[in-house]
């Protein structure tokens, strides 16, 4: 069991908990270790699970009867997704597979009854955090469909970016800081749809104007308001 449980902490799902209240829900939410590149969800096993990721980072994947994957979601610690009805939440055939070592908790549908509906303020957090996610691919669908490859990629890198950001923490704010996001080249391809060696062209050509840094399996952002006017291309 963790001492300290900043993942909770930092977690907007559990941000209207006091530090006590955190303390106590993190001794009895059940944990599960498991290794990267272990799959955690298939539509060939599919489970009522909710589950939410304490440590670590998960991708959710569509896979094609070719074998192509497109990835809809790369999730990091303090978020969560699963197949639970009665939160109207469901993987509609798409895998989950660890991207590096994770610490889960999986919740079954008596305890999201105990831990999370039982709780006002998590309820409403929960509906509040499935509604952005919503939004979010929308806003991804309509990218896909309605811009070209760099302005796809800079939209992708701002979005990913701004996850790292607190929800008080105004886009004008944290535009003008550096942030670095944890995707390589292959996850960026499988989301916006392209061949990895596109984005990397793409990656380059930003990193010549001087917009971001590369970094091995990270990328800095060092010019989001440069970034953004080429997503709004």
């Amino acid at each position: 069991m963790f001492s300290e449980p900043i993942y909770l902490t930092d977690a907007e799902l559990f941000q209207d908990l006091t530090s006590d209240e955190r303390d106590a829900l993190s001794e009895q939410m059940p944990l599960r270790e498991v290794e990267a590149e272990t799959v955690i969800y298939s539509p060939e096993k599919p489970t009522e699970e909710l589950i939410f990721i304490r440590n670590g980072r998960v991708r959710l994947f569509y896979l094609s009867a070719e074998g192509k994957i497109f990835t809809t979601a790369i999730l990091e610690a303090g978020t969560f997704f699963g197949e639970m009805m009665i939160l109207g939440q469901s993987l509609y055939g798409k895998y989950a597979e660890a991207v590096t070592s994770c610490t889960l908790c999986v919740m079954n549908r008596d305890d999201v009854k105990t831990f999370l509906l039982g709780d006002l303020r998590l309820a409403n957090r929960i509906v509040e955090m499935l509604g952005k996610r919503l939004a979010e691919t929308e806003r991804r669908l309509a990218d896909l469909a309605l811009q070209g490859v760099p302005s796809r990629i800079a939209s992708l890198l701002l979005l990913l970016a701004a996850k790292k950001h607190t929800p008080e923490k105004s886009e004008k704010d944290w535009l003008a800081r550096e942030s670095e996001i944890a995707c390589t080249h292959e996850e960026l391809a499988q989301m916006v749809g392209v061949h990895r060696e596109t984005v990397t062209r793409t990656l380059k050509k930003f990193r010549t104007s001087n917009l971001i840094e590369l970094r091995r399996g990270k990328i800095v952002l060092l010019d989001g308001e440069g970034l953004r006017r080429i997503a709004k291309d």
